[in-house]
């Protein structure tokens, strides 16, 4: 249904491209059935003034016929001056809708209209100001989805340079990794060479690194009792 709307308001012109979700149509769904509710309102206003057109019409030519029958009066018959005030006359009943050309008729006729026209002002009014606030609603959604996508653009743009720091630091990583097992590969390989021209096993490196952290646990132990000797060595003779 909105979509038949706004193609019937555009006409030949491309409808603007909007995020079709609940909100916006929600939105554009109620702007679409306060305009064809003004547009039925006219539609009927309109049919009803012709409806009433076409009873004057057929009234006045009644009278016609009696006036010219009976009294024998017709427009050709009257003064320039009294065809004019006579024309005046029948426009202005026919504007207010009046049933017959008396004074009481016209002055209910006026005031009747001047009711009507001052409440259709103020449905106007009320109308405008709703169709204001929904405006202002539509717009407040374009903006925020305009916001959402821009954020949500950051966001994947954020996540593309995240995902490329990954996958360089994975490339990396793995360099590395085949790197170190390289390196094992080639150490084991020389420290077997090492061993079969006849290398003591004490001078590889798992046994020199071995050698070490034994050393370092005993300079570990050594240092409590370098202190105590050392307390002995400031006793005097």
């Amino acid at each position: 249904q909105v979509t038949l709307w706004l193609k019937k308001i555009y006409g030949d012109m491309p409808v603007p491209k909007f995020e079709v979700n609940e909100r916006t149509v929600d939105i554009l769904h109620e702007v679409m059935e306060c305009n064809e509710e003004r547009d039925r309102d006219v539609s009927l206003l309109i049919e009803d003034m012709k409806d009433r057109a076409t009873k004057y019409e057929a009234e006045a030519k009644s009278w016609q016929d009696i006036l010219g029958e009976s009294l024998g009066l017709s427009l050709g018959s009257l003064s320039q001056e009294a065809s004019v005030v006579l024309n005046d006359l029948v426009e202005s009943a026919m504007a207010l809708e009046v049933e017959d050309t008396s004074l009481t008729s016209f002055y209910s006729a006026i005031n009747s209209m001047s009711s009507e026209l001052f409440k259709t002002k103020s449905e106007n009014q009320e109308m405008e100001l709703k169709l204001k606030t929904l405006t202002e609603k539509l717009t407040s959604a374009l903006m925020l989805e305009k916001q959402l996508d821009e954020d949500i653009e950051k966001t994947e743009e954020s996540q593309k340079a995240e995902n490329a720091k990954a996958e360089s630091r994975s490339k990396n990583l793995k360099f590395l990794e085949d790197k170190s097992e390289d390196l094992k590969i080639r150490i084991r390989d020389v420290q077997e060479k090492l061993i079969a021209t006849g290398l003591d096993q004490s001078l590889t490196h798992e046994a020199l690194v071995k050698a070490s952290e034994e050393l370092e646990a005993l300079r570990n132990e050594i240092e409590p009792l370098k202190k105590e000797v050392k307390s002995y060595h400031d006793l005097p003779p």
